[in-house]
């Protein structure tokens, strides 16, 4: 069988037209390219030069430098295309992302990620937590990001950053006159909206608010709605209460153990791709100078 180095050399001596010169562009000696040329002519049983000299090709070697030619563009092509798959510069990542990193966070750092990987395809997915941790467990996601569930069984987690919980309601809201944090009594009067990521809040006080409640919205869009129309009010991260619509404002909380973690979640048992590994240090990386920015540090830390 002649080997694709074998025809390699070949090719180098019929564009070099002779064995010094395709030697020294093959960095190997110029009897390592004699014996390769002998093992394929020997191999087909013809010449494949004229003569000794090496400049002028026969039939036979006419032939199989076309050949060579496509079969070595081809198989080094399909080289660089496994180290860049290899390097995590290509290949199909799918994100699953709770909707205030997906649209907060993410779009930055992935310009800048894509930006050295035009041949990578990325599939993003907003959703609650709970979907996110469903969608990676399924196999439906690669990679996860959101807050951590009471268990997490098959789900590896790494805990990237801590956002405090903050009250959302309207700017003509009594809670919005309040100047200091405000405590867990004086959300008692007030119809309260739960949502998904009220489900980690295990606060005693906030139990009992919560066991009264008669409204729970999973998608963010229709919960601010809700509060915008005046049916109660809401809690959520810091990090989704950036840029709330007028006339919804955000205020503190006292209870400073009332707060999210947010986590990559990937799923137990499965190697990751190179391109996920890549996007995984791109973004623990992005965030860790994110907080670091004036105004963000308010928000999380890491």
């Amino acid at each position: 069988m002649i080997r694709t180095e074998a025809l390699r050399v070949f090719a180098t001596v019929a564009e070099c037209g002779n064995i010094r010169d395709a030697a020294d562009r093959l960095f190997r000696t110029q009897s390592a390219i004699s014996m390769t040329l002998k093992q394929v002519e020997d191999q087909l049983g013809a010449p494949l030069f004229e003569s000794d000299r090496k400049h002028s090709l026969t039939d036979l070697g006419s032939f199989v430098l076309g050949v060579a030619k496509v079969l070595l563009r081809d198989h080094d092509t399909a080289i660089d295309l496994i180290k860049e798959y290899a390097s995590g510069a290509s290949g199909r990542l799918r994100i699953a992302s709770v909707p205030s990193v997906a649209a907060l966070l993410i779009p930055d750092m992935l310009a800048s990620f894509l930006a050295s990987r035009p041949s990578a395809e990325i599939d993003l997915v907003d959703t609650d937590s709970a979907d996110v941790r469903k969608l990676i467990t399924s196999g439906q996601a690669d990679l996860g990001i959101a807050s951590i569930g009471a268990t997490e069984a098959g789900l590896l987690t790494t805990p990237i950053f801590e956002d405090n919980m903050k009250l959302v309601c309207r700017a003509d809201s009594p809670l919005a006159q309040h100047t200091k944090p405000l405590a867990w009594q004086d959300l008692e009067a007030v119809p309260l909206i739960l949502n998904e990521t009220t489900r980690g809040i295990q606060a005693a006080e906030f139990q009992a608010i919560a066991a009264r409640t008669k409204l729970r919205v999973r998608n963010v869009t229709s919960l601010l709605a809700m509060v915008r129309a005046g049916i109660g009010v809401t809690l959520l991260p810091g990090l989704a209460t950036v840029g709330l619509p007028p006339p919804l404002v955000e205020r503190p909380l006292r209870d400073e153990s009332c707060r999210r973690q947010v986590c990559l979640l990937r799923r137990e048992g499965r190697v990751q791709s190179p391109l996920a590994i890549a996007f995984e240090q791109h973004f623990v990386s992005a965030i860790s100078a994110k907080a670091e920015q004036p105004g963000m540090m308010s928000i999380f830390k890491c």
